[in-house]
Order: structure tokens, then C-alpha cells, then sequence
């Protein structure tokens, strides 16, 4: 393969070969995983922002008198927002120098570029990227775990109220179907001795009819989306930087130049 950077070459290839050697210099596994990862993040930062808040307003409105007894799980909300901030610039940051480096140590760059040499600066970078991103895999897959928690607890509330709404219609008392509760102490948002602590009957049913619910189970399984996205663009990182890394070690015992 001839070099493509001496403009006499291109002039003699053409504007179209020219553009069709650096189309395939392009890093195409990095680069859609590059676009997953942003997508994924985007749904996971934003979304999980406005669930946190909608979280914390629902249950301040239905499930605690006391502002005591919701003071942990709202500093606990504004503390893990912040975090979200931080995660969105990092990833952003991460990703940018994930496809840099797909550019850096592709193949097709350097069977184009003849002028490339894989160097053993090159080869260290691109094995720390494999180690980084191998441990944000791990970490992102215990996110995708935690994720699902308030899905999980949301959906039940929702098939809870499905049930006593169908009681409600085949019972001619609706006292007979008042043990049915959602106790949001059990998933851990309230302490023990928070009161009411839980929401059971009727008063259940109408809260799953409110607007604030269903912006918090959508935005909550939008975030949960995110986070398989994001997921899902580490693991292809993880394949592309090692492939890097395994031809710049092949071209390094060859003395490719």
C-alpha cells in the first residue's frame, strides 16, 4: 500500500481513491461503540437525574410524614446526582480517547499510512486502555445490576395496583382488599420507623394513577436501557482495544515499520 499523505499521490489517484482509503481507515468497531456509549450514557445520566428527583417527591408526598424520616434517601439523592455529573464528563472524556486510540492502532491505518510505527509508547497505551476498560466493564455491570432495583420495586407496585383494581371490581367491599400494601421500607428507602412507610388498598391504586408515577417507572426504565447500552459499548471496547493491542505486538515482533 502506497502512502496517501504526498499530495502528488493524491492527485494522481484521484479525489475518489483518495476518499475511499481514508473511508477504510476508519476505526468502525471503535467507532459504534463510540456512539453506544454516548447514547447510553445519555439515557442513563438524564433519565436517572429526573428519576431521582420524581423519586424523591413521590415519596415525600405518599410514603413520609416526617421530612426526618426521608432526610438520608434525599442526601443520598442529591450526593448520587452529582456523581451522575461526574460519570457524564468522565465517560464523555473516556470515550473520545477510546476512539482516538481505535484510530491510533487500527489495522486499516496502518496498512494506509505507511509512514506508521508501532512503538512500545503505542503498545503500553493501548494495553492500559484494555486494563481500564476491562474494570469500568465490571464496575458498569454492577450499575446495570443496581439499575434494575427500582424497576423492579416500581413494577411491582404497578402489578400490585393492577391486582386490587380487580378486586376492587369483583368485591363488593373495597375494605376487603385494605392488606394489600406496598411497603417501601422493605426496599430500603425508608427507615423502620418511618411512618406510614407504606401505602395499601385504595390509597395504593390511586397513587399508580398519578402522573408522578409513571414519569418515574418510564424514566426509571429508560435509565435501565442506558445502562445495557452503555454496558454493551464497554464489552465492544473491550474486543477492539484488545485486537489493537494483539496487531501492534504482532507488528512490534515483526518490525513492521
Amino acid at each position: 500500500m502506497f502512502p496517501v499523505r504526498q499530495p502528488w499521490l493524491c492527485k494522481a489517484l484521484g479525489c475518489y481513491d483518495c476518499c475511499i482509503r481514508c473511508i477504510g481507515a476508519v476505526p468502525y468497531p471503535s467507532l459504534v461503540a463510540t456512539l453506544l456509549f454516548y447514547a447510553g450514557m445519555a439515557l442513563f445520566c438524564g433519565c436517572g437525574h429526573e428519576a431521582l428527583t420524581q423519586t424523591e417527591v413521590l415519596v415525600e408526598t405518599y410514603f413520609a410524614r416526617n421530612v426526618q424520616d426521608f432526610a438520608v434517601m434525599a442526601s443520598f439523592i442529591k450526593y448520587f446526582q452529582y456523581v451522575i455529573y461526574g460519570l457524564a464528563s468522565f465517560f464523555f472524556l473516556y470515550g473520545i480517547l477510546l476512539l482516538a486510540e481505535g484510530f491510533y492502532a487500527t489495522s486499516a491505518v496502518k496498512q494506509t499510512f505507511g509512514e506508521f510505527r508501532s512503538t512500545q509508547c503505542g503498545r503500553c497505551l493501548s494495553l492500559t486502555f484494555i486494563i481500564v476498560t476491562y474494570i469500568l466493564a465490571f464496575i458498569w455491570l454492577a450499575v446495570f445490576a443496581v439499575t434494575a432495583i427500582p424497576v423492579f420495586f416500581l413494577f411491582n407496585m404497578e402489578q400490585t395496583c393492577h391486582n386490587i383494581n380487580i378486586l376492587a371490581e369483583t368485591t363488593p367491599s373495597i375494605n376487603q382488599h385494605g392488606w394489600i400494601c406496598m411497603d417501601a421500607r422493605q426496599y430500603g428507602l425508608l427507615p423502620w420507623n418511618a411512618m406510614p412507610g407504606k401505602a395499601c388498598g385504595m390509597t395504593l391504586a390511586s397513587i399508580c394513577k398519578t402522573s408522578e408515577f409513571y414519569v418515574t417507572y418510564d424514566l426509571y426504565i429508560a435509565a435501565f436501557a442506558g445502562a445495557g447500552i452503555t454496558l454493551l459499548a464497554l464489552f465492544l471496547y473491550m474486543v477492539a482495544t484488545t485486537y489493537n493491542y494483539a496487531v501492534l505486538r504482532f507488528l512490534g515482533r515483526k518490525g513492521i515499520r
